[in-house]
């Protein structure tokens, strides 16, 4: 059997059995905010926003369901969670899309990194303790591009590309729907831990938010100045135009303090504008469209280079230029650009949608505060000085998408209790491209040998070798339907087959089913196939970058894996990820004011795509030809695990009134344990896989977040006056070392932590609010660590919630 039509059938088998017994049929359950007007929200509103949760309702968000219509009291038949972002861009401690997901949703991880190169730059975001190209991200309901950079040394999600989220403004949300569920069969690749789908705001109306805060040792400054504007059209439709400045100032955490190495937040300055509309053509049909633009300015400090006296000169400084050692800056520009035009209507019941969407995402690197040392050498050798250029051009990438859609649904209410049909077709192009730097970030003027290393400290250029431009175009087609059987019993049925130009097709298949147990208890679940493209980036990316390893530097080259190391070394080509997943649980509302959920997934996923470990030039196939190239260590990108993930979910809410004033709670609790089940070699490497996947590299996909988290949120409301305050636990997580277990020293431990944060608002009237707040307030860090065994050559790692400790914030809200 093919293997594609074999991975189907067993999703048909599994559904059947587990549908046979209703009683096993899975879980979910749909949050669903209140729909977004002109008008001051109800207090009741502003409450379920505040703790960072949604009102289970029983109607269903457009995650997950292509039904054009339901019924009032009917419900999803997939895990979708809705959270609004209205109160959280007006009150929350939080200024970026990332990090508010990351204290506001247990399922959600996004860390902050530092000592990562240009993973410092782009705060990367995953679900269920999987990689961060495994999480399909839509925007009004349409994909969203991932970044051009591919995450190489120090970040926690090695080796995945991702989506930029902090790229959208919060004001600009409406609403983030969370499917915490396979979901590939409805909506294509990287749909294996779920989907998340940003609703973009669309209502008349303006505000804007002023913000400011710091940590409490006096760094990392943040200043927020964004607004929104929404008006209605000539026309009848609407139109929504949202400006956000900010701008974030560097941390530094590093021991002892004022020593050259810094470690912390990144700086950042990011401008933004988004566009969000609607107007209709006639009466049965509209044109919509959405335009995104972001340019951001980063800067992250590398590891320092000691001065005179050191073994650094003149291998990786001058004399002449840093006599006391200096710390390179790896400075990004980064272009972020995203549109939507569609156009959607209705003809004979039928519902279409025809639309075309474009990603761009562009990251260019001026590394400064450097030198080339080979340069300085030969300045030094020849009578000059020793010195050379201090900023260079390090070349950079870019990465493009141009989606176009056709999508046909209808409801039947005729047919049993209820039929909805729905299918479409995509295309999708592709291109990435690498640009080499100037010569100075990466020539070698001294000769191999001679003293002085090639290229920019900090971080090399690209170099022309290195230069890429790849394309792709993949088609598909997809069929949905969802039947009612009757008031109590639903399913769903979806497939999708997709022919890719570079490494061909897949087909993969979705079956989910509810069943109303009784008034207040409703069981689903769902099974599925999927699948997951390897990335143009992980496919194409090549450079030769400087790694610390135990403290020392070492130059890696991350082979393409088209290129002739590559083939030399034994490495395939890469193909698809492939998944089966599962999810099962229950919904119970008791009362009005009450609703516990609870969600068991696993996912199964062959062939993930890793980054390597390292080989040396001990390799018996390819260490003579590292040795000509001077370059101590290579790593490639292979298709070199199978992974098993098993979890829960747990969501409980509770609002009531009490001394005069609302209050509403909320605990949301995950947990996840994810295990290489195989290590995949190719025959060419059989016996070298402990350079293929070494422990510390298993630990990463194992241990990349933590395997549990939670959050419990208390909202107290009463007149003007407005208090929250939310603890978030993050469980244990243990990380490798360089020098590894098998030389007798035990892998990074981090034990169990819990931040919290608190805020105090005042409302002065209506349309104005003031709130001064803190964000972990009681100034916890990560577990202490061996700095010359962690990545960033640090006491701990960018773990669980960082490594800044406390800050406090205020803003200033006003709807005009």
């Amino acid at each position: 059997m093919n293997p594609q039509h074999s991975r189907l059938f067993r999703a048909v088998r599994t559904s059947l059995f587990l549908t046979g017994g209703l009683m096993a049929s899975g879980f979910a359950f749909a949050q669903q905010t209140p729909p977004v007007t002109g008008e001051p929200e109800t207090p009741a509103e502003n409450r379920a926003e505040g703790t960072g949760k949604a009102k289970t309702l029983e109607t269903v968000s457009v995650l997950g369901s292509r039904r054009v219509q339901r019924s009032s009291d009917t419900a999803s038949m997939s895990p979708v969670d809705v959270l609004p972002m209205n109160e959280v861009a007006q009150t929350g401690a939080q200024f970026d899309l990332a990090q508010t997901l990351q204290y506001a949703s247990p399922s959600f991880t996004s860390t902050r990194q530092t000592g990562a190169d240009g993973a410092d730059l782009v705060d990367g975001a995953a679900l269920r303790g999987l990689g961060s190209d495994q999480t399909l991200v839509l925007v009004n309901g349409k994909r969203r591009h991932t970044v051009s950079l591919v995450n190489l040394f120090g970040a926690r999600n090695r080796g995945n590309t991702g989506t930029d989220l902090n790229s959208i403004p919060v004001m600009a949300i409406d609403a983030v729907e969370v499917l915490r569920d396979g979901a590939a069969a409805q909506y294509g690749s990287d749909a294996i831990a779920g989907v998340m789908n940003i609703s973009l705001k669309r209502s008349k109306g303006c505000e804007a938010v002023a913000g400011y805060g710091e940590y409490t040792r006096g760094d990392g400054e943040n200043w927020l100045a964004s607004a929104y504007c929404g008006a209605e059209l000539a026309t009848g439709g609407m139109i929504s135009i949202t400006g956000e400045w900010q701008d974030r100032g560097r941390s530094d955490r590093s021991e002892p303090k004022g020593s050259p190495r810094i470690i912390g937040d990144s700086e950042v300055t990011n401008r933004t504008v988004y566009l969000n509309g609607d107007s209709p053509l006639g009466e049965s049909a509209e044109v919509y469209f959405t335009a995104g633009m972001q340019d951001r300015d980063a800067s992250s400090a590398a590891f320092a280079r000691e001065g005179i006296g050191s073994e650094d000169i003149p291998s990786r400084n001058s004399a002449a230029m840093y006599p006391d050692g200096f710390v390179p800056f790896i400075d990004g520009d980064l272009q972020d650009r995203y549109g939507i035009i569609g156009l959607r209507g209705d003809a004979a019941q039928w519902h279409w949608d025809v639309s075309h969407t474009y990603g761009y995402n562009e990251l260019r690197y001026t590394i400064n505060h450097t030198l080339n040392a080979s340069l300085a050498n030969l300045d030094l050798l020849t009578g000059g000085r020793g010195i050379s250029p201090d900023s260079f051009d390090a070349g950079g990438f870019s990465f493009e998408q141009n989606t176009t859609n056709a999508d046909v649904s209808r409801y039947f209410d005729n047919v049993l209790s209820g039929l909805n049909i729905a299918f479409g077709i995509e295309n999708r192009e592709e291109r990435y491209r690498i640009r080499a730097g100037e010569e100075g970030s990466y020539l070698d003027y001294d000769g191999a040998g001679e003293g002085g290393n090639p290229g920019s400290q900090g971080f090399p250029g690209f170099q022309p070798s290195d230069v890429t431009d790849k394309e792709r175009d993949s088609w598909a087609g997809y069929a949905d339907v969802e039947l009612d059987f009757t008031d109590r019993f639903m399913m769903g049925f979806a497939a999708r087959y997709e022919d890719y130009s570079d490494f061909g097709t897949t087909l993969d298949g979705k079956i989910s089913a509810g069943f109303r147990a009784s008034d207040t208890i409703l069981l689903r679940g769902s099974v599925s196939t999927g699948f997951r493209a390897p990335s143009l980036q992980q496919k194409y990316f090549s450079s030769t970058i400087t790694d610390f390893i135990s403290g020392e530097p070492v130059d890696v080259v991350i082979a393409s894996n088209d290129s002739e190391l590559a083939r030399l070394a034994g490495v395939p080509n890469l193909t698809e990820e492939t998944s089966q997943s599962a999810t099962l649980g229950l919904t119970w509302t008791p009362r009005d004011n009450v609703s516990v959920t609870l969600d068991l997934y696993r996912i199964d996923i062959d062939d993930r795509v890793v980054l390597s470990g390292e080989f040396d030039t001990s390799d018996p196939a390819i260490g003579p030809i590292l040795e000509a190239m001077d370059v101590g260590l290579a790593r490639f990108f292979f298709n070199a695990v199978d992974t098993k993930t098993q979890g829960a979910d747990l969501t409980v809410t509770y609002d009531f009134d009490w001394a005069d004033a609302h209050w509403s709670t909320y605990l949301g609790a995950n947990y996840n344990k994810t295990e290489v089940t195989r290590v995949n070699t190719p025959p060419a490497l059989v016996g070298r896989e402990d350079v293929l996947l070494p422990e510390r590299d298993e630990l990463f996909i194992e241990n990349g977040a933590p395997r549990s988290k939670a959050v419990l949120g208390v909202n107290y409301e009463r007149g003007p006056w407005e208090a929250d305050a939310k603890a978030i636990y993050f469980g244990e997580q243990e990380l490798g070392t360089f020098s590894g277990t098998a030389a007798g020293v035990p892998n990074q431990h981090y034990a169990t932590k819990a931040s919290a944060d608190v805020s105090l608002t005042y409302a002065f009237t209506e349309n104005t609010k003031f709130t001064v707040g803190g964000a972990n307030v009681f100034d916890t860090f990560p577990t202490r660590q061996n700095p010359d065994e962690t990545d960033n050559g640090h006491v701990f790692e960018s773990v669980q919630f960082g490594l800044n400790g406390a800050s406090w914030y205020v803003r200033l809200w006003h709807r005009f």
